[in-house]
């Protein structure tokens, strides 16, 4: 058995980085001997992960492997010397990561942000402004790949010039929601996309609770920017707390719903954010003169977009149009539009309107 196969099974079976830490430690940290009889015996493992190693799904293997090979995702073991020294840290860190990017942005100072899936637009905004800023700044800005919140943050990050990291609750190649495809593109290439979960893992609402772990395990400090009360915003900053980390939380409007869960974190002792800075003041991180002045004088500008989304630009005009009629108008497949508008919308170039519409924001 090769080095590669040895990682993909090890990385499918049901270990705590734990099991797998005393596994490759028997087997001298070589993957492939530690699947030999030998070092099996030697660990101490559960009966569901000795019973998946000793027979092993062969075709999903075999599918996997291949993944592998097509997309130039890696798998990182908790043994291996580039896993995130933060995550590795946690109780519940993962025996497993696949990986889509660069590992390195996994070892850099970040900070999680995260919030509702249905946020305000001035939510939105804030989202995207302070990604940026902190972007700017030097720190790595990671959430998961939601609508809302996340999106604007992975946006806002990348609009600043930085580096964003999406942790995933869904195998790498299945993006979830599905309109995010291009906006995980973009991130795999100045960042990462990181999963738990092998290839071909469906969306589920466990995975998607599951996942809070990782994202405040990689983080230095959690910021909720909006969030209801019932929202899994908060399972994350709780999650953060245990950590040991910084929970940081943005106050709202009394009036909205999706400010209601960040008040609740202020009294339960979340650390106030009013501006970018208040967040890198708690972490201890110093800030340049050119970072605070670019703060006092708004967001960076936005990006010089490619020829694809300026043909889109053109063909929505400021009169509106649905995304069928901008699919016929630019001869591009209907789910790029989509994603192509999120991006968009999320840099303020476009606004969604009654009816399913798209109207162009004068600049």
């Amino acid at each position: 058995m090769d080095t590669l196969h040895a990682r993909a099974l090890l990385a499918r079976a049901p270990l705590a980085a734990t099991e797998l830490q005393a596994l490759i430690s028997a087997a001298d940290y070589e993957p492939a001997r530690a699947l030999a009889a030998r070092s099996l015996q030697a660990a101490a493992l559960s009966p569901p992960a000795r019973s998946f190693l000793d027979s092993p799904d062969d075709s999903s293997l075999e599918a996997d492997l291949e993944w592998l090979s097509v997309s130039g995702a890696r798998i990182l073991l908790a043994s291996d010397p580039d896993y995130p020294p933060l995550l590795r840290e946690t109780s519940s860190a993962p025996a497993a990561l696949y990986v889509l990017g660069t590992t390195a942005a996994l070892a850099a100072p970040q900070l999680a942000m995260i919030g509702s899936s249905s946020p305000t637009a001035d939510g939105r905004r804030t989202a995207r402004e302070f990604a940026a800023w902190f972007a700017r700044a030097g720190l790595t800005v990671t959430s998961g790949l939601s609508a809302g919140i996340d999106a604007a943050c992975h946006a806002g990050a990348l609009a600043g010039g930085g580096v964003t990291v999406a942790v995933c609750g869904t195998g790498l190649d299945r993006i979830h929601p599905p309109e995010h495809a291009q906006l995980a593109r973009r991130i795999s290439l100045r960042g990462a996309l990181v999963s738990e979960l092998p290839p071909r893992t469906e969306p589920r609402r466990r995975h998607f609770a599951q996942r809070c772990r990782i994202i405040s395990g990689l983080s230095l400090g959690t910021l909720v920017v909006e969030a209801a009360r019932d929202s899994a915003s908060l399972i994350t900053a709780r999650l953060a707390a245990e950590q040991g980390r910084e929970v940081f939380a943005i106050p709202g409007s009394i009036h909205s719903a999706v400010s209601r869960g960040c008040h609740q974190l202020l009294r339960d002792g979340a650390k106030l954010v009013e501006e970018a800075a208040d967040v890198m003041t708690e972490l201890r991180i110093s800030v340049s003169k050119e970072t605070l002045t670019s703060e006092l004088h708004g967001p960076a500008t936005t990006p010089e977009l490619d020829k694809e989304y300026e043909m889109l630009l053109d063909a929505l005009g400021f009169e509106g149009a649905t995304v069928d009629v901008l699919v016929a108008r630019t001869h591009l497949p209907g789910e790029s539009v989509a994603s192509m508008l999120l991006i968009l919308e999320l840099q303020g170039r476009v606004a969604a309107l009654p009816g399913g519409r798209y109207g162009r924001i004068p600049s």
